[in-house]
């Protein structure tokens, strides 16, 4: 190869060669990342509505039991087993006829008392006239008008075997004390009824309204009082606590409730307090001994700082969330949490109306770093719907 031509083949590499050297140079610096974006809410304090969850289980309002008051032969039954009767309704029937014999005896010896009266009266009057006159002595006096007291006593105990004769009579007819629900009959008819160990007949459960049993927890109870006593929350209207249930499946009863007692001590086993709420119950939807899930309202809460629980980090040192400072610096600030209301917390201390905290995007923020706010709003109202 010439000369020439061989110059002309290694200009091209040589200069590939020098391009690739001056690759080699100082690179340019980076921009540097912008700063996260983040959503800000500025802390405004507000009455919060406290819920207290607990089971619960429905109870009647009142369960009687309905019982032979005479002896005799249990002669009809009147009622559907397990169906709604009302007070008053008639239930079962005794065989009568012995207590009207006795009702007929007992009227018998009143008139008997009364003519006894009558003639005794008459006997004291006739005394009387003859004393005055100078022609009875005065012990036929006196013993007419003993006889004639003794007459009124009888006449008054033969009054009373009377109407003890109309009120086992009534007992013959078995009538509902309360309305309700009637269970199984415990005799059929034809069966001797007494007073004693044969006296039960049925049971009556009155469903309208019902009981709902609970108990608060030691620690809840305490809360409740504190709030109420130093003026931090409020009850509801009337001091009575308002009572929503809902079901094993989630589903909520549509009619609310009240709290009524309140046990005053606690439960030396479990730690807790006795409480009792009533419930209407026109459908007889609810049945003593159901399980249901008891949310106890009307607490308010004063002047309460509600953050998101997404707003909420977990430290070392404890709960704590990215306040900003001037110039959109983020900088932790510990917390102390409370209770839990809807999706955020109730904070006890850290916090201070006018704050700006960050509640959306906290994974992203670096201490001391400056954010992007994207948004601000009502920390409250971030937090959670109630």
């Amino acid at each position: 190869m010439s000369p020439t031509r061989a110059f002309r083949v290694l200009c091209p590499i040589l200069a590939l060669g020098l391009a690739g050297c001056d690759s080699g140079a100082a690179p340019t610096p980076a921009a540097a990342p912008p700063p996260p974006s983040v959503a800000v809410s500025e802390i405004r304090p507000e009455a919060v509505p406290l819920h207290y969850q607990y089971a619960g289980r429905i109870a009647a309002f009142r369960e009687v039991e309905v019982r032979a008051r005479i002896q005799g032969i249990l002669q009809e039954k009147t009622f559907i087993e397990g169906a709604q009767v009302k007070e008053g309704d008639v239930l079962f029937r005794i065989d009568p006829a012995s207590y009207e014999a006795e009702l007929a005896r007992a009227r018998a010896s009143l008139q008997e008392a009364e003519a006894q009266v009558a003639r005794t009266e008459r006997d004291v009057e006739r005394a009387v006239t003859l004393f005055q006159r100078n022609v009875g002595t005065e012990k036929a006096r006196d013993d007419a008008l003993s006889a004639r007291d003794l007459a009124r006593a009888a006449l008054a105990g033969a009054r009373a075997q009377v109407q003890t004769a109309e009120i086992n009579l009534g007992y013959t007819t078995i009538t509902a004390p309360i309305a309700g629900i009637t269970s199984l009959r415990v005799l059929p008819e034809g069966s001797l009824v007494n007073t004693g160990t044969n006296s039960l007949l049925t049971r009556i459960t009155q469903l309208d309204p019902v009981y709902v049993h609970f108990s608060f927890t030691d620690t809840e109870a305490r809360e409740i009082r504190r709030l109420l006593e130093s003026g931090q929350g409020f009850g509801p209207p009337g001091g009575r606590l308002k009572v929503r249930i809902s079901f094993g499946d989630g589903q909520s009863y549509d009619r609310e409730g009240e709290v009524d007692f309140t046990d005053s001590n606690l439960d030396l086993q479990t730690g807790t307090l006795r409480a009792r709420a009533v419930l209407a119950n026109p459908d007889n939807r609810l049945r003593p001994g159901e399980f249901v899930r008891v949310s106890v309202e009307g607490v308010t809460r004063r002047d309460a700082i509600v953050v998101p629980q997404a707003a909420v980090m977990q430290g070392p040192q404890g709960q704590f969330v990215y306040a900003l400072e001037a110039g959109d610096k983020a900088v932790v600030r510990p917390i102390t949490i409370g209770r839990e209301v809807g999706k955020g917390w109730i904070v006890e201390s850290g916090l201070k109306a006018g704050e700006r905290i960050v509640t959306e995007g906290v994974i992203k923020v670096k201490p001391g770093s400056a954010v992007a706010i994207a948004g601000t709003g009502n920390a409250r109202a971030d937090a959670a719907s109630q």
